[in-house]
């Protein structure tokens, strides 16, 4: 199975996902064009992934920001996480967010409500 890595641009986040250790990392800012395609081989991959994933698949997930079709698609994700935590895997979504940005730390929480899998919020001091 192929891992994915793209880099950041202003305007889309970094994703890298190593299917051979179980870590999918999400990094910067999430506004692109067209939010679904950017993020279809993710899921794409995602998808060929649950049907052997690692018995522990971490999700981290730090995101300056992100627009609304790109929420959608981080539900998306998120709900095929759940799939493989249903499956009986660990599954652990780290949401990063800065110690003063309400509407991130809001965002994370609100994930965390609607999907049963654990949630680790992390917050980051800035200096």
């Amino acid at each position: 199975m192929e891992n994915i890595k793209t880099i950041e641009t202003p305007k889309t986040p970094s994703i890298i996902f190593d299917t051979e250790k179980g870590v999918l990392e999400i990094t910067g800012k999430s506004a692109p064009e067209e939010s679904v395609e950017f993020y279809t081989p993710l899921m794409n991959l995602l998808d060929e992934y649950s049907k052997s994933p690692k018995n522990i698949t971490n999700a981290v997930i730090k995101l300056e920001y992100f627009n609304t079709s790109s929420s959608k698609c981080l539900l998306y994700i998120f709900k095929r996480l759940e799939a493989i935590h249903k499956q009986g895997h660990q599954v652990l979504i780290e949401w990063h967010y800065e110690e003063n940005d309400e509407d991130m730390l809001g965002a994370g929480e609100d994930y965390q409500a609607i999907i049963p899998v654990p949630f680790k919020m992390v917050k980051i001091v800035v200096n």
